[in-house]
């Protein structure tokens, strides 16, 4: 039977030195201070520890040190599936610093967030903030009392990482272009969302040079059903394609034009963002490439790099993006 403090009675710090042939202050620093110790000094340590049973308080060793092994990651919307596979690239690469990963998720609410990260900052260590809907002072002032790192926000003099859509959306207009449609619609994102903003701004000005024209269609928030219920401001539009702010979106598109007698892509032609979902979809959706994974672990090396050293590497992280062409888009069709 264990004992409150998380080790079989009877193992001591003592013990483990014994063992390991170290002093009780090696073993102590190899459990709160590790940074102070070598690798292989570490290792040994903690393996002869593990041998023996004992397993350090983490509630301990925080009191008396400051350090809680923990962090969090703050995202919009977890059901949203650009998400999972940035938290899960952030969480093993935060556990190969021996940190644990605490999970928000603030419902795409700029309040809820606030809430959430006033709750976590005791328990935690630092800020991952994904897509944040804050305020840029409210997150300056988070990032003067705890180390903060956000995805898809620019905020000068905080480490970023940023998920560039520039080079995939002017690739998709540039496809559309060449595929014959001269107007387009674009089912827009949150207006809070620095990753709507960039979209928005690349494909105005990539359509003004391209001698095509745009229909704006706020959605809000991205949802099947906000996609589905668009159709028919799509259609009144007289849009022969369509980028969509994510796959979600999109596939509420698909849904809506289908319930019309529209097909794709022989009636219209349909581009998403983030290609999370595109290859599930019937038909496979044409789509920007979005790195969610490589951002999360290029986000969680930032944080730990803050944590060890307070200065990042790189403060500005940016991952490029691409189009991956499916069967959602096709030649427009001759006007009648």
């Amino acid at each position: 039977m264990s004992s409150r403090s998380g080790r079989p009675p009877g193992v001591t710090i003592g013990d483990i030195a014994a063992a390991a042939q170290v002093s009780r202050s090696t073993v102590s620093r190899a459990f709160t201070r590790p940074q102070l110790l070598s690798p292989e000094t570490v290792d040994h340590v903690r393996a002869v520890a593990a041998r023996l049973g004992y397993v350090g308080n983490q509630a301990a060793r925080a009191l008396s040190t400051g350090r809680f092994g923990n962090i969090a990651v703050v995202v919009p919307d977890i059901a949203n599936p650009f998400f999972p596979p940035l938290v899960r690239s952030l969480q093993l690469a935060a556990e190969t610093a021996d940190l644990a990963v605490f999970l928000g998720d603030s419902d795409e609410s700029a309040d809820r967030e606030a809430t959430l990260i006033a709750r976590l900052a005791p328990q935690v260590e630092g800020f991952v903030l994904a897509s944040p809907r804050l305020s840029g002072e409210l997150i300056r002032e988070l990032a003067a009392t705890r180390p903060v790192v956000l995805v898809n926000r620019d905020l000068e003099g905080i480490p970023r990482v940023l998920i560039d859509s520039s080079g995939g959306m002017t690739e998709a207009v540039l496809l559309l272009k060449k595929l014959g449609h001269e107007r387009l619609a674009y089912l827009a994102g949150p207006r809070d969302s620095w990753s709507d903003q960039q979209r928005r701004a690349t494909l105005t000005q990539t359509s003004e040079k391209a001698g095509l024209t745009v229909e704006v269609i706020e959605v809000g928030r991205p949802s099947y059903a906000a996609g589905r219920d668009s159709v028919s401001a799509v259609v009144r539009s007289g849009a022969t394609a369509a980028i969509a702010f994510d796959d979600v979106v999109s596939q509420g598109v698909l849904a809506g034009l289908e319930l019309r007698g529209i097909s794709v892509p022989s009636d219209f032609s349909l581009v998403g963002c983030d290609d999370t979902l595109a290859a599930l979809t019937t038909p496979a959706l044409t789509s920007v490439s979005a790195g969610a994974a490589t951002a999360g672990t290029a986000a969680a090396k930032l944080l730990v790099q803050l944590l060890e050293t307070s200065e990042p590497d790189a403060e500005r992280v940016t991952i490029g993006t691409h189009l991956v062409t499916r069967a959602t888009t096709a030649q427009a069709r001759p006007e009648r």
